[in-house]
């Protein structure tokens, strides 16, 4: 951590994410995700949750994304990724909402019940080294709040 002093104030900046390297190109690129089930129903704890922090790691794997931070409430989730430059955000939520509502829907039949495991809908933030241990801190914060 290293001070900064900046517009006539003090920050604290964080040097711990290094840039990422692929072919061409150099990059750090950390979005915050946020997405709900369906009419924001309470279906993503015990065993489904699991098994969809199981399968979100494994997506993000398989997309070349990094997952930098994760909490599952009950009602929605928040996912802190580095994600490549050949993904836009939009692209990264539809292959793991669709993973994992294809996976869990197979896996827990109550789930047939609701008319889609996921909205449609999504929010998406992009962060700077700066914000991203402030964006960290946030989400692993938000299970101790909820309690």
């Amino acid at each position: 951590m290293h001070l900064v002093f900046l517009h006539g104030l003090w920050y604290n900046v964080f040097v711990s994410q290094a840039y990422r390297h692929k072919e061409t190109s150099v990059f750090r690129l950390n979005y915050h995700i946020i997405f709900c089930p369906k009419r924001r129903r309470k279906v993503l704890a015990g065993a489904v949750k699991e098994r969809l922090e199981q399968l979100l790691r494994e997506t993000c794997a398989q997309i070349e994304c990094e997952v930098l931070a994760l909490e599952i409430m009950p009602d929605h989730l928040h996912l802190f990724v580095s994600a490549v430059p050949q993904l836009a955000p939009n692209q990264i939520t539809a292959r793991l909402k669709g993973r994992s509502s294809r996976v869990l829907r197979q896996e827990f039949p109550f789930l047939l019940k609701m008319p889609s495991l996921w909205t449609r809908s999504s929010f998406f933030s992009t962060a700077g080294n700066v914000a991203s241990q402030t964006i960290k801190r946030y989400i692993e914060s938000q299970t101790t709040r909820d309690a």
